[in-house]
């Protein structure tokens, strides 16, 4: 009997059963789907990290020195120990490096030019021969194979035999040049401890040439006379899970220990792999954690849609409950009826919901944003969605009875007593529950802006998700909404007496409804207030994230194109890099300059120098992070600059003539038209008349070219024991004599002479990050001595930055005019500083950035901003909380329109006795349609703007410290809140107009049926 009770009794409110259906359901399926959601972005953010990774970040190596006795056995334990860190046997390659060997014919020489042999496994997969082949096992002669740059610095050939003997072993080695070869990528980072390898050639004390690349069967059984092994292990981690980040972190990076426990006491392993998984692992836990952050509040939202559900339920079947006790149904026969009731609205939900999730997540993949990162959510129905899907649905069932329970005590009086009150002030309100937890929120989010991220150490040392921290936004909201509540009766009635005081009835009957009954209103507005709030803080976060990212690849690439590497190289010199990439396509602006460590005030600070007269082209600096335009520090940078004097013409070579009273070691500052400052030794001048020519055509490298013109800016004299004089009698370029003024100089330690004299220059112009001008006790105009690189000289700050770009969070830095800082440099006998660093504009970076990774003989390392912006947009981790808030935002607003249309329904439902009265006493349908318009414009209209000013505030307050990097770092610059007014102002108007639509359709459906009611009566 008791199971067609139920059904019964649950068909007899067939509009509150569907509207609980419909929330549970809502809530159940997206609940499960932004769980799916965090854990396929998570793997997802695993994988491509993993499939993205470089081989310097992926590559563990192992070394130990070995002789061809001990090899064998220390390969064994190396191959054993990898496997069993890796749980599979990872690609590994050996090398080696022998002892040095003599050139042939310089054995007699004092300091001769030195060989090396050499070997790495699989070398035919990473080079291309050009001539000859590879080499074969044997020691008579002994085939080698020689890169092409060794082979042309030495002047080897294929099919060429020479004996060699080494340094430390005499014995003689006959060697065949068997193959000449080229490394397919010899600036890649597989070869970034192999030197020798990819450049041919080492310089230093000695020349080294090599290596000369044998099998490992032949470097054994010959070279290996306690040299070093490198084993090199490359993993395939592309089907790594979040689950194995840090065992395996943990496994590789006891490798060592256990190699040196097994015997290997000299092994040294190096990987950055396990502080990689680690980072990784902190990151996913971090990713996760923050999508919790919309899932607590959809939780919240449907909960209380739900309890609203409920108590209209409830509400309605008072009367009934009352008449159920007055028979003799007790407490416990009331619950199983309310609660198999709830049940049979619950459970169809908890079944259907995991299969629903799927086909919202293939809605989710089609946003933009996710649509760009390449990641494809294909999740399926597991237990773990079934588990969530039957929790979810529960706890509703429990809320849905929860109201039925708190009235089956009353009695059939008590309920007969209690209908028509309308209290003024709810339970909670007057508890003063909702300052209590605004209390929570307020500690909640303070925790959040102190740590910067709801991940907390755990007792056991590990990390784990603070509960607390996560529930802040969500309280926030809850609580917002529920201090929003006390104006409804304050407004209410300042509306009645506004209201009362018109000709017009229906405005005054309307408000005079809303202050008699203002916690019947209070319900739906607190619905739509959080619904709203909830709906704008979700486009918040995810403008001011996607703005974010746009800030941090600015911040951090620093121009358009920023290229970085060696000064000078021998396919580029220091006076061709510039013209090669002024010339790339699309660069509309280009600046040397140099960017490094330095000591500042006894301060270690990054001094960057740039071109000031172009820094409005290539600085990217964010407006407000100083109080001075990028136009304003560009104007002011520019202080006392060098004159050269120019050569004429476009001259290959330079000659200068000089006489020198005592020996005296000279070098030469000169400058081409793009503003590179190089220094050339002059060697060391004799006694007398010295004559030195420069091959300027040499410092632009192999394939550079210079750009004109050249001037010569300085002559610089090294430290002499005694003082002495140096006078320039003639410069000459290509044989033409070039007017120069007469030039000496008195030598006394280090010396400089300036081909065109100028006054000392002043106060050196920079820019300083705020710590660094607050350590210095400097503002903006204000001058004083700062040491810079130990050397105490007059500063002058022309500005002050939060933080400068190209720079980590918190790093001092200085920045100056390139040629500025070059003048000083020079006035104090300093040789210039190298361009380490090209700046350029450019309108699109693509052509360029293509031209230069088809050149990577010129040794450089571009960083695209573009490229940058779009590899931080696409990062899965840190890009996933969008989707989770697009998900929370549409079932946010879902619950607002469903919640809306039932209890204005119901209420309007409620009052058709009431208003057929009142069209009985000749008040027009007309106005009684007024008077509802008023009462749910209220409504309406209050939720709208507190929704709104409740987002503005938690959105200040949270968005900025959830905005992370993809290694869930801070943001640098500080992330700026971006809300989108242009989206907001629109989704209200949606919202506004559809609640409206619900309106007028409620009206039209009171209308007619009020004129059934008063025929009847």
């Amino acid at each position: 009997m008791r199971g067609p009770l139920v059904v019964k009794r649950a068909f007899s409110e067939p509009l509150l059963l569907l509207a609980a259906l419909g929330s549970i359901l809502l809530a159940t399926t997206t609940l499960v789907a932004l769980t799916m959601y965090a854990s396929s972005i998570a793997d997802a953010g695993v994988r491509r990290t993993m499939e993205t990774a470089s081989y310097a970040q992926t590559a563990a190596t192992i070394s130990a020195p070995v002789t061809a006795e001990t090899f064998p056995g220390f390969d064994r334990s190396v191959r054993a120990e990898l496997t069993r860190a890796y749980a599979g046997e990872p690609a590994l390659t050996t090398s080696f490096r022998s002892d040095s060997y003599t050139m042939p014919g310089q054995e007699a020489e004092q300091r001769p030019e030195l060989l090396r042999f050499g070997s790495y496994d699989g070398l035919d997969r990473h080079a291309k021969l050009i001539s000859g082949a590879w080499p074969k096992p044997g020691n008579d002669p002994v085939e080698v194979a020689i890169s092409l740059s060794a082979a042309s610095a030495a002047g080897f050939e294929a099919g060429q035999e020479f004996t060699t003997r080494g340094r430390l072993d005499p014995r003689p080695v006959r060697v065949r040049v068997a193959g000449v070869f080229q490394l397919n990528d010899p600036f890649g980072e597989r070869w970034a401890g192999e030197q020798l390898l990819s450049r041919g050639v080492e310089r230093g004390d000695f020349t080294t040439y090599g290596p000369l690349m044998v099998p490992r069967e032949t470097f054994l059984g010959r070279f290996a006379t306690n040299v070093n092994a490198t084993w090199t292990a490359v993993p395939d981690l592309r089907a790594l899970t979040p689950e194995q980040l840090r065992p395996l972190a943990g496994a590789i990076a006891r490798v060592e220990e256990r190699l040196k426990a097994g015997g290997c006491a000299s092994c040294v392993a190096t990987s950055h792999l396990p502080e990689m998984l680690t980072q990784l692992d902190t990151a996913s836990l971090v990713a996760r954690s923050t999508m919790l952050i919309p899932v607590l509040q959809l939780l919240l939202l449907a909960a209380y849609a739900l309890m609203l559900t409920a108590r209209l339920l409830a509400d309605h079947r008072r009367m009934e409950v009352a008449l159920l006790r007055s028979r003799g149904a007790g407490t416990i026969r009331l619950a199983a009826l309310s609660g198999g009731e709830a049940l049979l609205v619950a459970l169809p939900c908890a079944v259907v919901a995991p299969f629903l999730g799927p086909p919202l997540l293939a809605l989710v993949n089609q946003l933009p944003w996710i649509r760009a990162s390449g990641v494809r959510l294909a999740p399926v129905a597991d237990a773990g969605t079934f588990l969530v899907s039957f929790g979810v649905a529960l706890a509703a069932a429990v809320l849905l009875v929860l109201p039925a329970l708190a009235g089956a005590r009353r009695t059939y009086v008590e309920e007969q007593s209690a209908r028509g009150r309308g209290g003024g002030r709810g339970l909670i309100e007057r508890a003063g529950a909702d300052l209590a937890l605004l209390v929570v929120a307020g500690l909640a989010i303070w925790q959040l802006q102190r740590y910067g991220a709801p991940v907390t150490v755990t007792a056991a040392g590990g990390l784990g998700i603070d509960p607390l921290i996560i529930s802040g936004p969500a309280l926030a909201l809850l609580t917002g909404g529920m201090l929003g509540l006390r104006l409804v009766p304050r407004l209410s009635r300042l509306a009645e007496r506004a209201t009362s005081r018109r000709p017009t009835l229906a405005p005054a009957l309307g408000a005079w409804q809303v202050s008699r009954r203002p916690l019947k209103y209070a319900g739906p507005a607190l619905l739509l207030t959080m619904a709203i709030a909830i709906g704008i803080v979700s486009l918040a976060t995810a403008s001011t994230w996607r703005s974010s990212q746009l800030d941090q690849a600015r911040h951090q690439a620093g121009a358009d194109l920023r290229l970085s590497g060696p000064a000078e190289g021998p396919e580029l010199g220091a006076l061709g890099r510039g013209t090669a990439f002024a010339a790339l396509p699309g660069v509309t602006a280009a600046s040397p300059g140099f960017r490094g460590q330095t000591d500042v005030g006894g301060e270690n600070a990054m001094l960057l120098a740039l071109d000031a007269g172009k820094l409005n082209e290539l600085f990217h600096l964010r407006p407000d992070l100083s109080a001075q335009s990028v136009g304003e520090l560009s104007r002011a940078l520019a202080g006392d600059r060098a004159e050269g004097l120019a050569l004429p013409g476009r001259p290959a070579t330079l000659a200068l003539t000089a006489e020198a009273s005592a020996d005296l070691p000279l070098r030469l500052v000169l400058s081409d038209g793009l503003g590179v400052w190089r220094d050339v030794s002059l060697g060391l001048l004799k006694k007398g008349t010295n004559r030195v020519e420069v091959d300027l055509r040499a410092l632009a490298g192999r394939s550079g070219t210079i750009t004109y013109p050249v001037s010569l800016l300085g002559l610089v004299a090294g430290s002499q024991d005694s003082p002495a004089s140096l006078t320039l009698e003639a410069v000459t370029a290509d044989g033409r004599q070039v007017p120069a003024p007469p030039l000496t100089m008195s030598v006394s330690g280090d010396t400089t002479a300036p081909f065109v004299r100028r006054p000392e220059p002043g106060p050196m112009p920079v820019v300083l990050t705020a710590d660094l001008a607050a350590s210095l006790k400097l503002g903006v105009g204000q001058t004083g001595k700062a040491s810079i690189d130990r050397r105490v000289m007059p500063v002058k700050v022309v500005g002050v930055v939060e933080t400068m770009p190209t720079t980590a969070a918190g790093q001092q830095a200085v920045l100056v005019d390139w040629a500025t800082m070059q003048a000083h440099e020079l006035a104090a006998a300093r040789l210039p500083r190298p361009a380490t660093e090209w700046w350029l504009a450019a309108g699109d970076t693509s052509a360029a950035a293509a031209t230069l990774g088809g050149h990577p003989e010129w040794d450089v390392t571009a960083l695209d901003q573009r490229a940058l912006a779009a590899t931080l947009r696409d990062d899965p981790l840190a890009s996933g909380l969008q989707g989770a808030l697009m998900l929370g935002f549409m079932a946010a607003l879902v619950f607002a329109a469903l919640g809306f249309l039932v209890n204005a329904t119901v209420a309007a439902r409620e009052r058709l006795a009431e208003f057929a009265i009142l069209r009985a006493l000749g008040v027009s349908s007309r106005q009684v349609l007024g008077m509802l318009a008023v009462e749910q414009a209220f409504v309406v209209g209050l939720s709208l703007a507190a929704g709104t000013g409740l987002a503005v505030v938690v959105g200040v307050l949270v968005v900025p410290h959830i905005v992370l990097t993809g290694q869930a770092a801070a943001v640098t610059p500080g992330v700026v809140l971006d809300i989108p007014w242009a989206a907001t102002g629109l989704m209200l108007a949606l919202v506004a107009a559809l609640l409206f639509a619900i309106v007028a359709g409620l009206a039209r459906n009171v209308r007619r049926q009020g004129h059934g009611l008063r025929e009847e009566q």
